[in-house]
């Protein structure tokens, strides 16, 4: 037969004790400080996949411009050419009326910035896409670095 414990003044014993809820919190605190950082890195890793990946359908949306009007738009034209049909100079002729990107509208990265496009790229390369990472500013280590779809 199961007896209910009293308290040597009469009263039931219930709940945990401040020690048992101090260990617990200890324990929890000793998890989140290993298991922490190795989510926190994945999340940033994340984010640079994000970002090559858009890099890489932008770059297939400027390919698919380029063979339907033989020209890659203008830096000043940028990234909206693809969504919507530019009116400054070079006007493309051929321009595809469902535009070029699925979404209808440009990505912004991973991080809330806008991505860059020149045309011509650096290097002697027809366009240049990146996302200045982490950080928003050129430069940067790491996950603050710049990506860029010449680097993939």
């Amino acid at each position: 037969m199961n007896k209910i414990k009293m308290h040597p003044w009469g009263q039931l014993q219930q709940g945990f004790t401040l020690i048992e809820v101090l260990v617990v919190v200890v324990i929890m605190g000793m998890l989140i400080g290993l298991i922490g950082p190795n989510v926190l890195g994945q999340v940033d890793k994340a984010r640079v996949t994000t970002a090559r990946a858009d890099l890489g359908t932008m770059g297939q949306a400027l390919d698919m411009y380029k063979l339907d009007n033989h020209f890659y738009p203008t830096t000043d034209q940028g990234l909206e050419a693809l969504v919507k049909k530019p009116t400054a100079s070079p006007v493309p002729k051929n321009w595809n009326s469902q535009g070029y990107l699925k979404a209808r509208d440009i990505p912004l990265d991973p991080w809330d910035g806008e991505y860059i496009y020149l045309s011509p790229g650096d290097n002697s390369r027809p366009y240049e896409l990146m996302s200045l990472g982490a950080d928003a500013r050129a430069g940067g280590e790491e996950y603050a670095a710049d990506i860029s779809s010449w680097d993939q």
